[in-house]
C-alpha cells in the first residue's frame, strides 16, 4: 500500500513538473511587451493601481489572468487585454513574470 501511495505521488508530481516546463519563459518575455504600459518593463508597477506581477507564483498569474479573460473577474483595463490570451499565452506569461 505505501508503494501505491509513493507511486500515485511520483507521478502527480511528475505530471506538475513537466506542465511547468510546458511554458516557454522567452515566448512570455515577447509577449509581455503590452503589459509593459501597466505593470512596468520588468514586471515592477511604476504605479500603485496595478499591482507587480514580477516573482509572483507562475499557477496565481496563470490564473488570475484566465479569470480575466474569462469573465469571472472584471477590471475594465485588464479585462479586453487578457481577451485575446490563449492558455498558451498566459501560461507563457506567468513563467516570464514568475522568474523575474
Amino acid at each position: 500500500m505505501k508503494f501505491l501511495l509513493s507511486l500515485v505521488c511520483s507521478l502527480a508530481m511528475l505530471g506538475a513538473v513537466s506542465t511547468a516546463n510546458a511554458a516557454d519563459a522567452a515566448a512570455g518575455k515577447a509577449k509581455s511587451m503590452t503589459c509593459a504600459a501597466c505593470h512596468g518593463a520588468n514586471g515592477m508597477s511604476p504605479n500603485d493601481l496595478w499591482p507587480n506581477l514580477a516573482g509572483q507564483k507562475a499557477g496565481y498569474l496563470a490564473k488570475q489572468i484566465k479569470a480575466f479573460r474569462d469573465g469571472n473577474r472584471n477590471d475594465p483595463m485588464m479585462a479586453p487585454m487578457a481577451k485575446a490570451l490563449s492558455d498558451d499565452d498566459i501560461a507563457n506569461l506567468a513563467a516570464y513574470f514568475s522568474g523575474l
